[in-house]
Order: C-alpha cells, then structure tokens, then sequence
C-alpha cells in the first residue's frame, strides 16, 4: 500500500522536459539544430502523418528507439528518484517527455503525459504492449493478431495528453510548483504554471529563460545536473 502523505510538508508536482534528457544525450526538438529543424512535425507527428506514410513514421521512432539503449539517467534524474523515495508528501512528477530515463533512474509517482517510446498501441484492438524492437506495417499485434495497426505509443500533435484529470488534481493541491527544462511553449504544459500562480510557490530550473520564466516566483538558470540535486537536497532538508 502508498504510504499516506504528510499534510505538514507542501505537496509537490515536478514537470520535465527535453531539456533535463539533453545531457543524456538525447536531441531536443526545439533548438537550433533540434528535431523539428530536420523534421516537419506534420511530417512525423501527427495521425495523418501516420494515415498518408506509416513507413516514414515507423523509421523515425525506430530510430528514436534504438537510441535510448546507448544513454543512461543523469544526475538530474536520480536526484528526482531520491525525492520520490524519499519525500514524505504528496508528489507528482510529469513529464513531457517520452524516454523512459525517469523510469530507469526509479521514479515512481510519474506520469508520463505524452505518452512512452518504449511503448506500441495497437489501433485495432487498443492493447497498449511494452516494445523494445522496430516496428513497420509488417509487425502484427501480439494480442489480436493484426498486421499494420500497431503504432509508438506517444500522443502527437491534435491528440489528447495523458492523464489530464490526474495532472489537474495534482495542481489543485500543490503547494511547491517545479517546472525542469522545459522551453515553455508546449500546451497544455505551458499552462501548469499560470494555474498554480498566486496560490502556490512556482521555481523555473532551466538551461536559459523559457518562453514562461516570467511567470515563475523564482528561476535558476544552469544545468539540470547541478540545479536539480540542489533544489532537492534543499527539500529532503526539511524533512530530515
């Protein structure tokens, strides 16, 4: 059983973004020389994308894929596991993005909105599988047998992020706001920080000002791997 919170200390929701796996050594899609520099994101991202050319799609999460076996969590993210273990209240940890280092580094309480590369659903019968290994309009699905209907499990663009009702129950209640390199131009995301403004304490750790940093009560500018062990060696602090 979830151990219950402790409504002494704040409740906290954490949002990550490309710029926290970047020092892993995965490619963000928005800087100079990102993704979507290379790419269109009607091109790979989208279901019609997917409808006019499974094949181009299938080769670039392939790819995509193929690479998260060649890089590891960083500092950034094992401090965030810490805190998950080790922090007594409430907690959420979101993240935009769909590699699958928090999970390794060990976080528990996160959701991953966008949805999981390491992921396949099946358009057919909606299964929703673990996948390690390419897929192409070949690879027929393990639980209904289907030739062509399997896809990478992540929400592109028009589609609905995953779980909305409990990310929005999370801010409602947070106390403690944390926004990690995340460039403050992705909705519903770029929203969090306006709808917890006011009520609860808001902190930007980014690389450089995001499109938000406004917005945030406090902003420390600099590497994931060295502010976020900071940030949460400060938190563990209160709790002992």
């Amino acid at each position: 059983m979830p151990r219950p919170a402790d409504p002494a200390l704040p409740a906290i929701v954490i949002l990550t973004g490309a710029g926290i796996s970047q020092e892993s050594g995965l490619a963000t899609f928005r800087d100079p020389d990102g993704l979507w520099q290379r790419h269109r994101p009607e091109e790979l991202a989208t279901p019609e994308a997917f409808a006019r050319d499974p094949a181009l799609v299938h080769g670039f999460y392939n790819a995509r894929r193929a690479q998260l076996r060649g890089v590891s969590p960083n500092a950034a993210h094992l401090a965030l596991a810490e805190l998950d273990a080790r922090w007594p209240g409430e907690l959420l940890l979101v993240t935009q993005n769909v590699d699958d280092l928090h999970d390794r580094a060990g976080s528990k309480r996160l959701l991953h909105m966008h949805g999981a590369l390491r992921e396949a659903r099946c358009t057919r019968c909606a299964a929703v599988l673990p996948w390690e290994e390419d897929l192409s309009t070949a690879t027929p699905c393990p639980r209904c047998g289907t030739a062509g209907g399997l896809r990478p499990n992540i929400v592109w663009f028009g589609e609905m992020p995953v779980g909305m009702d409990r990310i929005g129950r999370a801010l409602d209640r947070c106390d403690l706001f944390v926004s990690i390199g995340t460039s403050g131009l992705v909705y519903p995301a770029a929203s969090f920080v306006a709808e917890v403004r006011g009520r609860a304490r808001t902190v930007e750790l980014n690389l450089e000002p995001s499109a938000g940093s406004a917005l945030f009560d406090e902003a420390r500018h600099g590497p994931a791997t060295a502010l976020v062990p900071a940030l949460v060696a400060e938190l563990l602090a209160r709790c002992g």
